[in-house]
């Protein structure tokens, strides 16, 4: 089954705005929980995304591509707008013309009954509308709303990753069960293990190295014009950084030489692709010195052996450089901070990978829209306590990112406090030690309630691999 998935919007069109939030990054968030849902839960399926990142496509590319890739369904997804503040709750959509008989009313039908199940909202239907995507797309298709974000309590559910998790998980369901998906066997590869073995050799296309990050940026928003997704990677080449646009990484070269061709017709004819081994070995990965660079090398980027459980105690998997292309494809201006996360978490024997998930969830992918400010390098929100409290600040993001690891370590462990690094988390002493060995422990301790706190780090950390493994294909 071919699944074209459609997050609304993007880019320089954020799509409807309110209550401090953007429609296209709620809909991008709900797409990759679906795509990681789908993808990691059952067999049969493949799951093509118009969108991985925050890049501005039209309408017409959006149906181009599915009709050109004869997907079996399209699904996108919205959130809704409305003039009045009081207007809420979710429906969703058809074509006009589609008759109460046809094939996409009958999947729309199951679809809507699993959504709902779940996304605590108020249901105002099953409509019915001439909206672009499903007049255009050949193959069935349904758009859902899912909620006003001008709405006060619809608004405040779109913040909580928990909530976005729930409707994704909605419409897995629905998809599931529309086209009798057979879930995976407990004993079946699981998505890490499936990108170690698959991913020995890496083709990166590589479209201009610059020493002024700001040209890179041109670059970047460049290629997003063009409809080619790209990072900006740091790099470190004989003692100098470089900022390097990187234009997708694939594990078929047939596959990278095709990207650098779009490249190279955009213009951009210095284009060029890179070799690079991954090795999946554990006892010769790559691993991060202790004292962690941002600009850490690119070709440094290694994954490692699989992980098991939900201990917040356990080895690092995946990379630097894997774990900032995540935050970037979401957030373009996300720090890149994963050196710290790998380094300290190997010196503390804490998951940094995990850590890093942990960041994401509480900065909401380092956009800071809660309670703490950028400029308070608190990454983790201690001493965040809500209702206005930013929490404590630290010097350095450096010094953030290890306060965040002695937090954690005083919840995972009962053993002293390892000394090379000084003590700066402020409230290493108010944890009941050893209270929290697993993520799931931390429901109601470092969030409160947080009745889902660990969960929803758990399910982000497997966005993070779903997306290591887009990269390398």
């Amino acid at each position: 089954m071919k699944l074209y998935l459609d997050p609304g919007h993007g880019g320089t069109d954020p799509g409807a705005q309110g209550n401090g939030l953007n429609e296209k990054d709620i809909t991008l968030d709900i797409a990759q929980s679906i795509q990681t849902l789908l993808l990691n839960h059952y067999e049969n399926i493949d799951v093509r995304m118009s969108r991985t990142s925050d890049i501005t496509k039209s309408l017409a590319q959006r149906t181009n591509e599915a009709n050109s890739w004869c997907a079996d369904y399209y699904l996108a997804i919205h959130i809704n707008s409305a003039e009045s503040s009081s207007a809420q709750g979710y429906e969703d959509y058809i074509h006009s013309n589609v008759s109460d008989t046809k094939t996409a009313a009958k999947y729309r039908e199951i679809i809507h009954a699993e959504v709902i199940k779940l996304n605590q909202l108020n249901v105002r239907g099953k409509k019915k509308a001439n909206f672009h995507v499903l007049r255009e797309s050949n193959m069935p298709a349904m758009l859902s709303e899912n909620g006003f974000i001008s709405n006060p309590h619809d608004a405040s559910l779109m913040k909580q990753a928990s909530w976005r998790q729930s409707v994704a998980q909605g419409h897995a369901n629905g998809i599931a069960k529309v086209f009798n998906l057979k879930p995976k066997s407990n004993s079946t590869t699981s998505p890490l293990t499936t990108l170690i073995k698959n991913s020995s050799i890496i083709y990166k296309v590589i479209a201009g190295s610059f020493k002024v990050r700001e040209d890179a940026n041109n670059r970047v928003a460049f290629l997003h014009s063009k409809g080619i997704e790209a990072f900006v990677v740091t790099v470190v080449i004989s003692d100098e950084t470089w900022y390097r646009v990187q234009a997708g990484a694939f594990s078929s070269r047939a596959n990278a030489e095709a990207r650098e061709r779009d490249v190279k017709t955009a213009g951009i004819k210095d284009a060029f692709i890179v070799t690079q081994s991954s090795d999946s070995s554990p006892a010769t990965a790559h691993r991060s010195a202790p004292n962690p660079s941002p600009t850490q090398s690119a070709s440094q980027s290694t994954v490692r052996s699989e992980p098991t459980g939900d201990s917040i105690l356990g080895p690092t998997y995946l990379s630097p450089e894997q774990m900032n292309l995540f935050a970037k494809s979401v957030n373009p201006d996300a720090p890149e901070l994963g050196s710290y996360y790998s380094a300290f978490g190997e010196y503390y024997g804490i998951r940094g990978d995990l850590a890093f998930a942990q960041a994401l969830l509480e900065t909401n992918y380092f956009r800071f829209t809660g309670d703490v400010n950028p400029e308070q390098n608190n990454f983790a929100g201690i001493g965040a306590t809500g209702g206005g409290n930013s929490g404590a600040s630290f010097k350095t993001p450096k010094d953030g990112v290890l306060a965040q690891f002695q937090h954690l370590f005083a919840y995972a462990s009962t053993q002293s406090l390892p000394d090379k690094y000084p003590l700066v988390d402020p409230r290493f002493n108010l944890v009941p030690r050893g209270s929290a060995p697993a993520w799931a422990d931390l429901n109601g301790k470092w969030a409160v309630p947080g009745t889902s706190y660990g969960q929803s780090i758990l399910s982000l950390y497997e966005k993070m691999i779903t997306f290591a493994i887009h990269e390398i294909k």
